[in-house]
């Protein structure tokens, strides 16, 4: 392992936040890792951690280090992503991540079809509803709800997500169909709730187009959108849904759309994010094709929502 290797595996360490974490990414012992900074501090003289058993900080030419740590791998990255331009057909390891549901519903068909058409190039799809860091990581795109909070990232809305009031048949039956958000207001509800985010009302517009929030009696919450529409298909509660989860429960009945006249405030669209403006020829392709396969108006989505240009 030469000097450029040990500065990019310090890089590692120090944004892992430890040996272990980043002996994990690399899938090799936590000794090799702690040998190779050793032996890199011996390289260039000096001291680059303070390390105690259980935790480590930079000195001074640590940190100075790990600046020019992060320069050289934007520079290596550059480099390879401008030979990748040069082949006529594309190649290499295409790294992707997305949440579980966006991956299996919607990234999986274009990835077969991809993976057809360019035999040439392999596949990393990592589905994880926690947000990971695609720079350390080496992601080269990323698939989210919501645009991300990192502004050194290039974000790309693709797609439009609006939302909807959803019960079953039975729950209907049981509580009669609310004529108001009033009404709505009194009946049980499924939320999401997680560590960071916790729903504990509807976002929609009056009469007037002012913007309002109904509180709603959540009586069921989880962090799994298709464990909060499963309850709702239980037909015990009610549920405000990101349509991109919707498959046929609409059009085959087994959901019923709620208050379809009152205008409900727009999810969070759906973003590619990435960690550089100048794409290799493989996620470029990768990137239209799946803007084509969800669609450029309107999302795939919308199409199994019958009437839903009306409501909402």
């Amino acid at each position: 392992m030469d000097t450029t290797s040990r500065l990019l595996m310090l890089l590692e360490v120090v944004e892992q936040g430890s040996f272990a974490k980043a002996a994990e990414l690399r899938n090799i012992d936590r000794s090799v890792i702690s040998k190779q900074i050793s032996r890199l501090e011996d390289e260039l003289g000096v001291r680059l951690l303070n390390r105690t058993t259980r935790s480590f900080s930079l000195t001074a030419a640590g940190a100075e280090m790990i600046k020019k740590a992060g320069e050289l791998r934007e520079l290596l990255g550059e480099t390879v992503r401008m030979a990748e331009n040069y082949h006529l057909e594309p190649r290499g390891v295409l790294k992707i991540t997305s949440s579980t549901l966006i991956g299996r519903r919607y990234l999986q068909p274009v990835l077969n079809d991809f993976q057809k058409r360019f035999p040439q190039v392999e596949v990393e799809l990592r589905l994880d509803d926690k947000l990971v860091d695609i720079v350390s990581e080496g992601f080269d795109l990323a698939f989210r709800v919501g645009e991300p909070k990192d502004s050194s990232l290039i974000a790309r809305k693709i797609a439009r997500n609006r939302l909807l009031i959803l019960a079953a048949p039975e729950f209907i039956a049981t509580y009669g169909m609310p004529k108001t958000m009033e009404d709505l207001a009194q009946l049980p509800a499924a939320s999401y709730a997680s560590n960071s985010i916790r729903v504990e009302g509807i976002d929609y517009f009056n009469s007037k187009g002012e913007p309002c929030e109904q509180k709603i009696k959540s009586v069921f919450r989880a962090n799994d959108a298709e464990a909060l529409l499963m309850k709702t298909l239980s037909g015990t509660t009610y549920f405000v849904a990101p349509a991109f989860i919707i498959d046929d429960e609409i059009s085959q009945g087994r959901l019923v759309p709620l208050l379809t006249d009152v205008k409900l405030k727009e999810f969070s669209p759906m973003y590619a994010v990435y960690p550089h403006r100048d794409l290799p020829v493989r996620t470029r392709l990768f990137f239209d094709a799946v803007k084509e396969h969800l669609g450029k108006d309107k999302p795939i989505w919308e199409n199994s929502i019958p009437n839903f240009e009306q409501m909402y």
